[in-house]
């Protein structure tokens, strides 16, 4: 399971999507999901993490989804994302 960051901005709770944190959060207040990237396939099979929406790059290509999640996972934590 990957490690999530949490970042609390102005009294809100920022965290990577993970189920188990999602549940154990659940009942604390309004929870608001909104995508931070996407990771989508490219020719060849490959896969490219597409950061557009928090202001991030474009990185890729994977030769694998799971490598383009984590390559998602590392760069919102190490960027800060918001």
């Amino acid at each position: 399971m990957p490690v999530n960051k949490l970042v609390v901005r102005d009294g809100k709770v920022q965290f990577i999507h993970d189920d188990e944190l999602a549940t154990a959060l659940k009942g604390h207040g309004d929870m608001n999901i909104r995508r931070a990237s996407h990771v989508e396939p490219v020719e060849g099979g490959k896969w490219e993490c597409d950061l557009s929406p928090v202001g991030g790059p474009k990185i890729g290509t994977f030769e694998t989804r799971e490598a383009a999640l984590e390559c998602e996972r590392s760069w919102l934590i190490n960027n800060n994302w918001r």
